[in-house]
């Protein structure tokens, strides 16, 4: 280990991606503390502290909407325009066709992302300013300076956008992950901090313990792996014999990352926002309604739990029947001479593949259910509130680290390769 991290130190081109990802990494939390006059920030803090769905929403800006800085709606547009993509990309075949098209047409998607994920922020950055102004934290405000409110928040999800793309070129890694990494990674001293100042050491070394489980927990699901093994008949050409290899089909038990807990989090939050706007109007039956809606999908309440860990679990087999087509794949496999030992090709192996996909993916989507409500399970266990990073949080950091340490050896073992074959 501590020879691969001399290596890359000594290789010049690894190097110079390391300097530029940690250069542009530094960029986007000095934008993080860069903040907007005119609200209320003492108020804006109290209000993120008393919610923990706000403090989901800001875990995904890395600091920067209790800050109310320049990024304050944070990579979240972008997340969502990615989601609405993969969507219409099962309605519609001709993005379908274009997604399949290789380089071409990943970055064709990647630019119709961005498109749509700029009126995105325009109209979460009015809706942030509505919900704000009803809480009394941002003044009401013309409809010049307005403008130029909206404006800032949305250019700042562009600016980060733009820096996710600059980390992916020059950098190592996933840029738009590698953002939302920092914003986390940032705030973790201050929440270990504040766990032993409020709770004392016998309660954050519990904390500490629990957290460290769950990394281990989400390393060994992250890397577990069903193996398919597919066996390939021999072809006689000529003079020359093809096929006869054994390999394997891997099948991952998560195999859709976060974007199930982002999906399902997203659409949750929505009635509880609406609610929370209609609290206020003068009909007091609406009122009241909306008051039950608020209290009932508070993130301490077992209710909001419940429908969280379904949503999960459901969308966690949505986005596997996206990802993964059995049909396609049991084609595949025929068309190039190969067969799963015991099962016959074609159908039955569609649907042996359907029937191992659905026993492994359920474990996986158990796993991230139990990850997305993990925060409210260990403040009603420990009675701490104040560490704030919760499962979802280390799910993301875990799996950009395996990500960028096996793009980092990749890059060592090429070097290698080009270095014996010179």
């Amino acid at each position: 280990m501590l020879d691969k991290l001399k290596n890359i130190f000594k290789i010049q081109e690894i190097r110079k991606k390391l300097f530029a990802t940690l250069g542009l990494l530094a960029v986007f939390r000095v934008a993080a503390h860069i903040p907007i006059p005119g609200v209320n920030l003492d108020a804006l803090k109290q209000l993120f502290a008393s919610n923990q769905l706000l403090g989901m929403l800001d875990l995904f800006s890395g600091g920067g909407m209790q800050n109310f800085s320049v990024v304050t709606l944070g990579l979240g547009p972008y997340i969502n325009a990615s989601i609405i993509m993969q969507l219409l990309t099962m309605v519609f075949p001709k993005l379908e066709e274009l997604s399949k098209e290789g380089e071409f047409g990943r970055q064709k998607v990647n630019q119709y992302t961005r498109y749509l994920a700029a009126p995105l922020a325009i109209f979460q950055a009015y809706g942030m300013y509505f919900w704000l102004s009803r809480q009394g934290i941002v003044a009401a405000l013309d409809p010049l300076p307005l403008i130029s409110l909206i404006l800032t928040l949305a250019g700042g999800t562009v600016f980060l956008m733009w820096v996710g793309e600059l980390l992916s070129e020059y950098g190592i890694g996933n840029g738009i992950s590698l953002v939302i990494f920092a914003g986390i990674v940032s705030r973790l001293p201050l929440s270990f901090g504040q766990t032993l100042v409020a709770s004392g050491l016998g309660s954050f070394l519990f904390s500490t313990a629990l957290f460290l489980l769950v990394i281990v927990a989400v390393v060994i699901v992250n890397e577990g792996v069903r193996r398919v093994t597919i066996q390939y008949a021999k072809r006689v050409r000529g003079r020359k014999m093809y096929g006869g290899q054994s390999t394997y089909l891997p099948l991952r038990v998560n195999q859709v990352g976060m974007i199930p807990i982002m999906f399902a989090g997203s659409l949750i939050m929505i009635p509880a926002m609406l609610a929370r706007f209609l609290t206020g109007i003068e009909n007091q039956t609406v009122a009241k309604i909306a008051q039950t809606i608020v209290a009932v999908l508070d993130p301490t309440h077992s209710f909001y739990n419940l429908i969280y860990f379904i949503l999960v679990v459901g969308f966690t087999y949505f986005y596997t029947a996206i990802q993964f087509n059995p049909d396609k794949i049991a084609e595949d496999v025929r068309k190039y001479g190969g067969f799963i030992p015991g099962i016959r090709p074609g159908h039955p192996t569609s649907a042996h593949l359907n029937y191992v996909l659905t026993r492994i993916t359920l474990a996986g989507a158990l796993f991230l259910g139990i990850i997305a409500i993990l925060p409210s399970l260990a403040t009603a266990v420990t009675q701490v509130a104040t560490l704030t990073i919760g499962g979802a949080g280390i799910l993301i950091v875990v799996s950009v680290v395996l990500e960028t340490m096996r793009q980092l050896e990749s890059m060592l073992v090429m070097r290698d390769y080009e270095g014996f074959l010179e």
